[in-house]
């Protein structure tokens, strides 16, 4: 599911791995080796203004990781959760009337990763599961994909705060504070200086092979209008390749935490929503890169719910989930994680999804809000305030915010944050003679849009909120939905929600003011 934009190589159509036979075979172990940290400065390259307008694109990757199926789901597992008080005994006999066996209950998990025979249909055995008495729920492992006035120079770019009246919320709530930590679930952060150890494996992108780049060693360099002070970006974990070095390997998780806390009043760049807050890296989404690099896991359902038990575990207050998919049956597992996440005091935003123009599919990771309180699916609006041309819409949207829309406004129409500079990230994107090994250490001011945009926003205003002392987020989901300004037809409606939200409003509705 498209939750940001890039330029599409021309010549990239899908990734078929399935019919390349030996050239994968054992070609490249899951191998990823921390060489040292390095303290070389990032590359600033510079804004992206000029670049032509992007749309969202029709899947979030290039590769197609089910070895030429269409499948939205890994094969071979599913995911069990059983009933409290099952014994073990019952849970083996359940399990071997399918011919399956627990893989065991990964970290920061309440469920059983179940191991299937790899031609059976994980859809039908999980739903034979689900039907029998000590199971309380069973799915496939579907994949989710990757929404005062400062005086830094790019913040005249930024229409996207004045848009929803920051300036004037920030006279009387200036960027939150580190005491509020909001966890980022995504493709990684470019938080830290590294250089990594990679095993880069040959692919397929149409008929064209890409060979091998085998044993590589990856510059990585820390995003500078993030702050490199480790302390800002606590309990840093990595779900993708199983350890607590979340890197980006896409740009798109940096570009969403730009939105949330971007370093502000600097000086420099352009400017965070609140921006005195800590940010927790939780990488839950693997790129084209990780594939390439064999990470030993993929964005599954199951991954995705343990990184949110994980950040409520670890003290975040607000999570962010720019993320989703649109295929497959309900993320239940997902949606139980979350519910565990409010328990504990986190606030949820999830990306309402960009499939509007392709059926207007919902984001199967945002379509039960409505049935939660603390959590919020966020849809998207342009520069001219109206809904965004790829914004789902239906009953579950209950928020709007901006997330640009290149197609109405051209380019600029898009959000501004700092990123990865894709010009030496996706190297794939031309002959295989011009492929070469990626960088991780150039940055660029770039625009994208999508309601992976939209989102940030609303977690930087539920960090606001909460820095204001109101903790439950059930009442900052109601607050923010108090004071929404209106859009479409009167009262709730289901392209905007209750409304574009209004962070100037929602503070002085709640008796504050500037002093």
């Amino acid at each position: 599911m498209p939750f940001r934009t890039r330029p599409t190589p021309p010549a990239v159509l899908a990734l078929a791995l399935g019919a390349c036979g030996a050239i994968f075979a054992d070609e490249a172990p899951a191998l990823r080796a921390l060489i040292q940290d390095v303290t070389a400065p990032a590359m600033d390259r510079g804004l992206r203004d000029n670049d032509p307008p992007r749309e969202p694109r029709a899947g979030a990757s290039l590769v197609d990781r089910a070895g030429g199926s269409a499948a939205p789901y890994l094969s071979g597992s599913i995911i069990v959760k059983f009933k409290g008080g099952t014994s073990s005994p019952s849970r083996v006999s359940t399990m071997s009337a399918f011919g399956a066996r627990s893989e065991g209950q990964p970290a920061y998990a309440d469920f059983d990763i179940v191991a299937i025979a790899p031609d059976d249909d994980p859809v039908a055995v999980a739903g034979m599961m689900a039907a029998r008495p000590d199971v309380e729920y069973a799915q496939p492992r579907y994949r989710n994909y990757p929404m005062f006035t400062p005086n830094d120079p790019l913040y005249r770019n930024q229409w996207n705060f004045p848009a929803i009246d920051m300036e004037r919320a920030w006279d009387i709530n200036p960027g939150a504070s580190a005491n509020i930590t909001v966890a980022v679930l995504d493709t990684g952060l470019a938080y830290r200086s590294a250089l990594i150890h990679f095993n880069a494996r040959a692919f397929r992108i149409g008929t064209t092979i890409f060979p091998a780049l085998g044993p590589i060693d990856v510059p990585f360099a820390a995003a500078p209008e993030l702050g490199g002070a480790a302390s800002r970006f606590p309990s840093s974990r990595d779900f993708i390749w199983d350890d607590t070095t979340p890197l980006d390997t896409d740009g798109h998780g940096t570009h969403v935490a730009g939105t949330i806390g971007q370093l502000t009043n600097n000086g420099l760049g352009v400017a965070g929503m609140a921006f005195n807050v800590k940010i927790m890296p939780v990488k839950v989404i693997d790129s084209d890169w990780d594939f390439i690099f064999n990470s030993p896991f993929q964005g599954t359902d199951d991954v995705v719910a343990r990184g949110i038990r994980y950040a409520a575990d670890n003290g975040a207050k607000v999570i962010n989930m720019s993320i989703g998919r649109t295929a497959g049956g309900p993320a239940t597992a997902i949606q139980d994680a979350i519910a565990y996440a409010i328990s504990k005091g986190a606030f949820v935003a999830v990306a309402a999804g960009n499939g509007f123009e392709q059926g207007n599919l919902p984001n199967r990771v945002a379509e039960f809000a409505p049935q939660i309180e603390g959590m919020v699916a966020v849809g998207s609006v342009g520069r001219d305030l109206a809904r965004a041309f790829y914004s789902s819409t239906g009953g579950y949207v209950e928020l709007a915010a901006p997330g640009g829309d290149m197609r109405r406004s051209g380019t600029t129409g898009g959000i501004l944050q700092q990123t990865l500079d894709q010009d030496v990230l996706f190297t794939y994107g031309g002959t295989p003679a011009q492929y070469k090994a990626p960088r991780f250490d150039a940055f660029v001011y770039d625009y994208y849009q999508g309601t992976s945009m939209a989102t940030p926003h609303v977690s930087g205003f539920a960090a606001m909120l909460m820095q204001q002392g109101i903790t439950n987020p059930a009442a900052v989901e109601a607050v923010m939905k108090r004071f929404a300004t209106d859009k479409g037809a009167a009262g709730r409606d289901n392209e905007y929600g209750y409304g574009l939200i209004n962070p100037r409003a929602s503070l002085r509705g709640l008796g504050l003011d500037a002093k």
